[in-house]
């Protein structure tokens, strides 16, 4: 008899975390249970699953008992609090925050790239940057081809990636100043609406900020080569969900765009949208509600021997965060390797 899988979702009633129980139902995920919950003040929510719904529980250290999964998706705090007490439950965690990604303990997955590194996970696995994971679903496969040496990248992101609070403030600058009212900005440190923001999380002592230096690292640890040296700038826009990309790679050895378009086309995951004679490339509004990763603007850089731009967008809700995050739950369950070492239940 197949196991029963039991799943918890952590952080339900945010934007990710509904977005997880639409993923879970969309792809039939194998759950004979899976249950919502959230802090005290939302407890008691209803949240929509398969034609019903489901009632919030309140997130408390003894949640995880029985449960095989859990998706996290409540903060780093929240996280770094609850993922050790489910993993010391035998619960495996599957965290959406960037408390766990640069622990040398977790593995940071995308599946379409790394799926092996789930062998060694230790109870708890980290979900990488959402504009992190689109960038490497297309170039490892280009890696592989070709062995890339340096990334230079620039994002477009969508203010979703910052949460409903600043989607709202993004509706509400725009009717204001149209209406030829200040924009009053709140969740951003300048308007948003009819602006750019060279500016996503903190500034750091390097003068980067946090968003950029985790693309630079994370990108290094998923994709399993040090010397692949990365560096981006990262940028807020008025584009409610998607973000997009600007990638130069450098390669070790040639790699023509029809060839990068082959491999690309065949690589899990990717989707190719690359005629700029008949104005097709991808677009945020493409993207949203979508789980591919699309790649187009594939051209040779023509300053260095070995180097192509291209265009990579995706719905940073979906394949950025909830969608990884259940396609390494499926991984677990296809590589049977659910449950904790050292954990019995």
């Amino acid at each position: 008899m197949a196991k029963q899988i039991k799943v918890a979702v952590a952080g339900a009633t945010g934007a990710v975390g509904r977005e997880m129980l639409k993923v879970l139902e969309q792809r039939d995920f194998p759950a004979s249970e899976v249950v919502p919950f959230a802090s005290a003040r939302s407890a008691g929510q209803k949240v929509p699953f398969k034609g019903g719904e489901l009632t919030v529980r309140e997130l408390t250290e003894d949640s995880f008992a029985g449960f095989d999964i859990a998706l996290f998706s409540a903060g780093g705090g929240t996280s770094e609090k609850f993922a050790p007490l489910a993993a010391k439950a035998g619960c495996v965690v599957i965290d959406n925050s960037s408390a766990w990604r640069m622990d040398d303990a977790c593995p940071l997955v995308v599946p379409e790239v790394n799926a092996h590194d789930l062998e060694w996970h230790k109870g708890i696995i980290a979900n990488p940057n959402c504009s992190t994971i689109q960038m490497v679903v297309a170039l490892k496969p280009l890696h592989d081809a070709a062995g890339i040496r340096r990334v230079i990248v620039s994002t477009y992101q969508a203010v979703s990636g910052t949460g409903q609070k600043a989607i709202v403030e993004l509706e509400n600058q725009v009717r204001r100043l149209m209406s030829g009212q200040e924009a009053n900005p709140e969740v951003y440190p300048h308007q948003i609406a009819f602006n750019c923001l060279p500016h996503i999380d903190v500034f750091l002592d390097n003068d980067y900020t946090k968003e950029e230096m985790k693309m630079v690292k994370e990108t290094v640890k998923i994709m399993g080569d040090p010397g692949i040296k990365v560096t981006a700038t990262t940028v807020r826009v008025p584009v409610f969900y998607g973000h997009s990309e600007s990638v130069n790679v450098e390669f070790e050895r040639p790699l023509s765009p029809q060839q990068a378009r082959v491999v690309l086309s065949q690589a899990p995951g990717v989707t190719v949208l690359d005629n700029p004679r008949e104005k097709i490339y991808p677009m945020p509004i493409d993207a949203a509600g979508e789980d591919a990763t699309f790649v187009g603007r594939i051209r040779k850089d023509e300053t260095i021997e070995n180097g192509l731009n291209m265009w990579i967008v995706a719905d940073n809700i979906r394949k950025g965060a909830a969608l990884n995050a259940v396609q390494i739950a499926e991984a677990l369950i296809e590589q049977g390797l659910l449950g904790v070492p050292g954990v019995n239940r």
